[in-house]
C-alpha cells in the first residue's frame, strides 16, 4: 500500500453492483406512474450517466425529480432487488484484500440512500464501508463532488489520500473536480476501451498509487 492513500470510493451501480435490470426496471416503473411509454434497457444504460443529461427531464419530462419519483423509484426497488442485483464477479473478494492492506472503503452514488443501503444490505457487504453517500445526502449529484466531500469529510482525509473508482464520465468529472485521482472500470454500464478490464487490474493499480 502507498503511504499516502487511504481512502479506496466506489461508485456502486454499474461498478461494484449488476443493477442494470432493476434500474431499467425502476426508471419504467415510475414512467408507467407517469403515463409514460417505457424505454428500451439499452437506451436506459446509455444515457443512465451521461453527464450532459438532465436525468429528469430525459427519464420522466419534468425539470427535476419529485418525492414522487423517489417513492416509486423505491417501491420498485424494495420489491424486487433481492431477485435482480448481485455482485460483479470478485467484487467481495477485493473489498476484504483493500481491508486487509488497511484501505477505508466508501462509496459515492447518485442513488438514494434507501435503496443504497438495502443493496448493500441484501448482497452482504454493507459492514466494509466506512462512508456512504447519496444523492439524497448532498445537494448535488455526480457529476458535481459534493458526494465525494462528504466522504472525505466522514473520515477526515484529504482528496490526496483517496482514490475514486467508477464507470462513468460523471465518475470521472466528479473526481476531476476535486483533484482526485481516479480509475475507470468497463465492466458496468459504460464502454471505455481503454478502461480497466479485470476486478484483479484494477487491485493491482489501487495498490500501485
Amino acid at each position: 500500500m502507498s503511504t499516502n492513500k487511504k481512502l479506496v470510493i466506489f461508485d456502486m451501480d454499474g461498478t461494484l453492483v449488476d443493477s442494470s435490470v432493476t434500474i431499467v426496471n425502476a426508471i419504467n416503473h415510475v414512467r408507467s406512474k407517469l403515463e409514460l411509454e417505457a424505454l428500451e434497457a439499452e437506451l436506459v444504460l446509455t444515457k443512465v450517466n451521461d453527464p450532459e443529461l438532465n436525468p429528469a427531464l430525459f427519464f420522466y419530462e419534468t425539470e427535476a425529480f419529485t418525492e414522487d419519483h423517489e417513492q416509486w423509484f423505491s417501491e420498485y426497488y424494495t420489491e424486487n432487488h433481492e431477485q435482480e442485483l448481485e455482485l460483479y464477479v470478485g467484487i467481495e473478494n477485493l473489498l476484504l484484500e483493500l481491508k486487509e492492506e488497511g484501505y477505508h472503503l466508501a462509496i459515492s452514488t447518485n442513488a438514494y440512500r434507501g435503496s443504497t443501503l438495502e443493496s448493500l444490505t441484501h448482497l452482504n457487504v454493507l459492514e466494509h464501508f466506512s462512508s456512504i453517500a447519496c444523492f439524497d445526502d448532498v445537494g448535488r449529484g455526480k457529476p458535481a463532488p459534493d458526494m465525494l466531500e462528504k466522504n472525505l469529510e466522514d473520515l477526515e482525509l484529504e482528496a490526496h489520500h483517496a482514490i475514486f473508482v467508477g464507470d462513468s464520465e460523471r465518475d470521472l468529472l466528479a473526481a476531476n473536480n476535486l483533484d482526485m485521482d481516479y480509475l475507470m472500470i468497463n465492466w458496468g454500464f459504460s464502454d471505455y476501451e481503454d478502461a480497466i478490464h479485470s476486478v484483479e487490474k484494477l487491485k493491482e493499480k489501487i495498490l500501485e498509487l
